[in-house]
């Protein structure tokens, strides 16, 4: 059986021409803002990760089917309908933090945001900073 091409891999394209790119001049700041949030939080340099995510760092995975590729441990897409945060390991362990956020969404890994403006930056940055922190523990470097 052949091996899938995994969609979303890392590639050369500009993250600050990404960035300025985006439509909506709200949706383009908070980028931007979020973007500065993330390169303190993880003291890396961003990437682009497919054609739309933003992402911070890297981790190899490998799942019990034997697919196996490399994704960013954390990252953001200023999509058209909301700002998603990638939290790749999900929000169980996140209640109070998200109480504390204000207006938002979940799916899965996804942290769907309207604007900053709505949002607890604080706790936000809390957020983003222990999911950081928890795929460090979970995929050393």
């Amino acid at each position: 059986m052949a091996k899938a091409e995994l969609k979303t891999q890392k590639t050369k394209t500009s993250v600050a021409a990404f960035i300025e790119a985006v439509e909506s001049e709200t949706r383009r700041a908070d980028a931007k803002a979020i973007d500065k949030m993330l390169r303190e939080i993880t003291g890396e340099k961003p990437a682009m990760w497919g054609p739309s995510i933003v992402g911070y760092g890297s981790y190899h995975y490998k799942y019990e089917s034997g697919r196996e590729g490399d994704m960013c441990r954390i990252g953001f897409s200023p999509r058209k309908a909301n700002m998603v945060v990638y939290i790749v390991q999900g929000f169980k362990e996140y209640a109070p933090l998200l109480k504390k956020l204000g207006k938002h969404k979940t799916g899965g890994s996804c942290l769907y945001l309207g604007k900053l403006a709505d949002v607890d930056e604080d706790a936000l940055r809390e957020l983003m900073r222990r999911s950081w922190e928890y795929m460090a523990r979970k995929y050393p470097a």
